[in-house]
């Protein structure tokens, strides 16, 4: 599972293997015992669990900044 970056304890990264067909560009985040899934274009929650509003608000405003990485680093290893 690639791991894209590392933030304030949150872990961001996607699955190596991400279905066939392949979904569309998505990140997985995790802290703890909270997990969510968030498709990047646009930046928008697809799943959660044990995250608060306020939570996924401060995670979409990181992805947001960060979807050109993000994205990079999907082509990057997805081809």
């Amino acid at each position: 599972m690639p791991v894209v970056f590392r933030l304030d304890g949150f872990r961001f990264f996607f699955y190596s293997n991400e279905g066939d067909p392949r979904e569309p560009i998505h990140i997985h985040v995790r802290k703890g015992s909270g997990s969510a899934k968030f498709w990047m274009g646009p930046v928008s929650l697809a799943t959660s669990n044990g995250f608060d509003a306020r939570t996924l608000r401060d995670l979409q405003a990181i992805l947001e900044v960060r979807a050109a990485l993000i994205e990079g680093a999907w082509h990057e290893y997805f081809g």
